[in-house]
Parts: C-alpha cells; sequence; structure tokens
C-alpha cells in the first residue's frame, strides 16, 4: 500500500502488522488514521498472502484516543472531514461464512474489523484509551503488555459511550463490567484486563511483540485459513441469533467443509504426522 505518515503496514510471516504510528502523541487517532487503518485492513484481507493481521502503536502506547486538537475543535463547533476512505467494494465481506454485511455494514468506525475474514490482533503495547481501546474491542483478539494501562475515558471527558461500546463491552464483559468500566472511566491494570476477559492474554513488556507474532504465526502456519474465516464469520454472526439459528449454520457449514481441499489436508497432515499445508484465501 501507498505509505501514509500516520500508519506503517508491514507483512511478514503471512502475518500483516498496521502500526500506528504517531508515537510523539501517543498515536492519537484523527480521521485521516482511521481512513488509512481502513485501507490497510483492506488491502491486508485481500491479499492473498496474508493469514493474520496484528493492529499496534509505534513507540510506547497503542492509542491515547482522539486526539485532544480534534476533541477541541469539536468543542468549539469544528471537526475534521470525516469522508470514507475508497476500499474495493468487496474487501471486507468473507465470502465464507454466514454473510455479516447486515449486521455490521457501519463503515463509520470499525464495524469491517468483523467483516474482514483473516483473525484482526489487537496488540496493545502500552497505555490505550477512548476510541484507541474501542478500536481494541472491534478485534478479534487481544494480547496486552505487562506495562499497558486501558481506560474507556468517555465520562471523563463529557462524552458518552461512543462507537458502539455500548454493544461490546456487555458482549465481552457482561454488563456490570461494562458500566463500570464505562461510567467511573478508571484506569486498569493488564492483570485485572485479563482477569474479567477484555483482554485475552497479557505478555512481558521485554517480549511483548514476539509473543504476539509466535501467537499469529502459530495461526499462519498450522490452522486452515478458510476454517478461520468460517468461524470467525459464525462467532460474530451468533451475537444476533439464537441458538437454533447458530446450529443450523452450522449444519449447512460443515458438509461444506468437507468438500474443501483444507479438509483433506488436515486429515493427511495428521496422519502423515508432517506441518500442514493450507490454501490461501
Amino acid at each position: 500500500m501507498a505509505a501514509h505518515e500516520d500508519i506503517l503496514y508491514d507483512v511478514k510471516d503471512r502475518i500483516a502488522t498496521i502500526t500506528l504510528n504517531r508515537p510523539d502523541r501517543l498515536n492519537a487517532y484523527t480521521d485521516r488514521m482511521s481512513r488509512n487503518i481502513r485501507v490497510a485492513v483492506a488491502e491486508a484481507a485481500q491479499d492473498s498472502g496474508v493469514r493474520v493481521i496484528v493492529l499496534t502503536g509505534a513507540g510506547r502506547g497503542f492509542c491515547s484516543g482522539a486526539d485532544m486538537d480534534v476533541l477541541t475543535n469539536i468543542a468549539g463547533g469544528t471537526r475534521e472531514d470525516g469522508e470514507h476512505a475508497h476500499v474495493a467494494g468487496d474487501a471486507f465481506h468473507s465470502h465464507l461464512g454466514p454473510p455479516l454485511h447486515t449486521e455490521f455494514a457501519d463503515m463509520r468506525r470499525f464495524a469491517y474489523f468483523m467483516r474482514a475474514k483473516k483473525p484482526i490482533i489487537a496488540a496493545i503495547n502500552g497505555p490505550v484509551a477512548g476510541i484507541g481501546l474501542v478500536m481494541a474491542l472491534y478485534a478479534d483478539l487481544r494480547f496486552a503488555s505487562e506495562k499497558s494501562v486501558l481506560t474507556t475515558s468517555f465520562a471523563q471527558r463529557g462524552l458518552i459511550a461512543e462507537h458502539g461500546i455500548s454493544w461490546l463491552l456487555p458482549k465481552l464483559l457482561g454488563p456490570a463490567h461494562a458500566l463500570d468500566l464505562l461510567l467511573s472511566a478508571r484506569k486498569v491494570t493488564p492483570a485485572e484486563a485479563e482477569r474479567i476477559g477484555l483482554v485475552n492474554k497479557v505478555f512481558p513488556a521485554e517480549t511483548f511483540m514476539a509473543d504476539v507474532m509466535a501467537y499469529a504465526r502459530g495461526l499462519a502456519e498450522t490452522v486452515s485459513p478458510r476454517s478461520m474465516a468460517v468461524m470467525k464469520a459464525q462467532v460474530w454472526k451468533a451475537c444476533f441469533q439464537t441458538f437454533g439459528e447458530a446450529l443450523a449454520v452450522a449444519d449447512t457449514e460443515m458438509p461444506l467443509s468437507f468438500k474443501t481441499p483444507d479438509f483433506k489436508e488436515g486429515v493427511s497432515h495428521f496422519l502423515e504426522k508432517r506441518a500442514p499445508n493450507f490454501a490461501d484465501i
């Protein structure tokens, strides 16, 4: 993709790494950054050489929330142009598993994360607040450095539960934890974040990105990209389904998986005791 001064994009070992790159402002979020993240995720989603997407921050933080200059402008009655980035129309349609274009159609923030057919990992390398935390919540998995700190921050700015966090937090943590974090806007330690399910795992600061990448390589090298795409779509779709509806989707998808080369390869590599060679998507 074309270079952008506020994000970095790199592909290695079938992992696309998107790095928020405003370290002097703790990667504070702007509308331009929003557009560039969308373009980067679209490119990774369409690249058959990418199996996993990692989103992280440059320097000592993940994202400090909205740039205070932006908030000051809003308070003064102006704000940045929020025009959408231009990406291919099918970039965020998985084409695998149940369709998500109805439930996650809104492109104003991060709903397209769910529709990207590859797993997105938020690597929270340091402080994260406000819309930065919202962005991390839209990812499929979250790993945090032991030196990170997390906060919703909205109530301390006189704001409300923005950008879909009022839906995401209760789904992930339950209503009581969600309300605690939203109403108090208190800072959450990595240990507590892991305990309540806000992040999947905490890694030592000294080896943080190496540990995240080791996990990402495990996904890229040992499991079927098609299986990941279908299961990701199943899980996010199930948030809007009854048990019976989710079961019906599984009953539809299972016979389809039997017909794929990945199913044959999955059985073969296990019996032959060798590394798998699954197809790219």
